[in-house]
């Protein structure tokens, strides 16, 4: 434990931005490579990152979901496939924080997380389902302690790369699709095979490709609680808030680069106001909007994280969803602004105002899970629920 202790003693906010200058000086490579960003995870693990959200009772530093948002913002800004690889993992990690305390093999496998600073996927997606989270076909088999689950993982983010996989599945073979329970399997515990090959627009690093999952493990590593409790408890509002950081990472670097295409030219004629900066103004507007929009979600979070009852409430699926919603479709405005602030500049690869690698990972953002799955989601809910109105609700 000495050993952690000068980089812990570090503050957060130094650490995420010695990560993120790493991630930063190897993302261009990453997205023409299509290559998993392995220099930003050392450097997440060397900054002692992947544990941040475990608690301090099981040897990590319980960061709570603003400070989380605020590293994938950090390294979000420098690599977006980097960014969202940390997502995705403390995605998963919150559901073993808030579902798998006081459970004693779950509890001893978030120490691991701490102290080797283990990188965690997730399986949820499954062909003949697409993304639809909330219901599987395979269903894992428990017999004599040992449970047995293989399933056709149509994306299964960083897999190789990984050193556990939390992987959904119906809980019998009898049981209904939407009757889940999700099992960790560590390294070594399964084999993959490759069915799709990650080759896409943007998000490139992040190589998502499909598997055939099979898996052995023994049956105590199944998480207590249903799916049903993990995906609207924690899955649910870790997904958007994370994500949302990370998207607002991209378009806050976009807006930077832009900001420094404006600067530049003004330095250039002084006195007169370069005829980028209007448009400026505008992205700065929306950029200012997803913050506020990813404060006001952190702020109901916190407001309802002890209430497992509100955290399972339409009203507060709702929220969330409209947070993803807003969020995924506003950066694409932001960076649309910003490419016409730096023009045929900001078109081309290699200069300093390059918003090519940006504007393909923002485009990723709409589709994981798609917009129109969620808003018909929603849409079924405001069915049954009346719509929050309240300032200070």
């Amino acid at each position: 434990m000495n050993e952690l202790r000068p980089v812990r003693a570090l503050a957060l906010a130094e650490r995420a931005k010695r990560a993120a200058a790493v991630a930063g000086a190897h993302a261009d490579d990453v997205d023409a490579s299509g290559r998993f960003p392995q220099e930003a995870l050392d450097a997440m693990r060397a900054e002692l990152l992947l544990g941040l959200q475990i608690p301090v009772a099981l040897g990590g530093e319980g960061a709570s979901t603003a400070e989380l948002a605020e590293v994938c913002s950090v390294i979000g800004q420098a690599c977006a496939a980097a960014g969202m690889i940390f997502a995705m993992h403390q995605i998963k990690v919150s559901s073993l924080v808030a579902h798998g305390q006081g459970d004693a093999w779950h509890e001893g496998f978030m120490r691991r997380i701490a102290a080797e600073q283990l990188l965690l996927a997730s399986a949820t997606t499954e062909g003949g389902i697409g993304g639809n989270l909330r219901n599987s076909i395979c269903a894992v088999e428990v017999a004599d302690g040992i449970c047995r689950l293989e399933k056709d993982a149509t994306v299964i983010s960083y897999a190789e790369a990984a050193d556990a996989i939390l992987v959904t599945s119906r809980a019998k073979a009898d049981s209904a699709p939407s009757d889940q329970v999700m099992t960790v399997f560590l390294k070594g515990q399964y084999s993959l095979d490759k069915t799709h090959h990650w080759d896409t627009l943007g998000m490139r690093g992040t190589r998502s490709d499909g598997f055939l999952f099979k898996g052995e493990a023994p049956a105590c590593q199944i998480l207590p609680k249903p799916f049903a409790e993990i995906a609207a408890q924690s899955m649910l509002v870790y997904s958007h808030i994370l994500w949302s950081g990370v998207w607002f990472g991209i378009a806050a670097d976009a807006f930077a680069r832009a900001q420094a295409f404006v600067k530049a030219a003004a330095r250039k004629s002084p006195g007169s106001v370069p005829p980028g900066a209007l448009r400026l103004a505008e992205a700065s507007n929306l950029l200012q909007l997803v913050k506020s929009n990813i404060l006001a979600a952190l702020q109901q979070y916190e407001a309802a994280r002890e209430d497992e009852t509100r955290l399972s409430s339409m009203s507060f699926a709702v929220s969330m969803n409209n947070v993803k919603i807003a969020s995924s479709q506003t950066i694409l405005d932001i960076i649309n602004h910003c490419l016409l602030v730096c023009g045929i500049m900001g078109y081309k690869n290699g200069t300093p105002y390059s918003l090519g690698r940006h504007l393909r990972d923002a485009h990723s953002a709409q589709l994981m899970i798609s917009n129109d799955r969620i808003l018909g989601n929603t849409s079924t809910l405001l069915l049954m629920n009346r719509q929050d109105t309240s300032l200070l609700g």
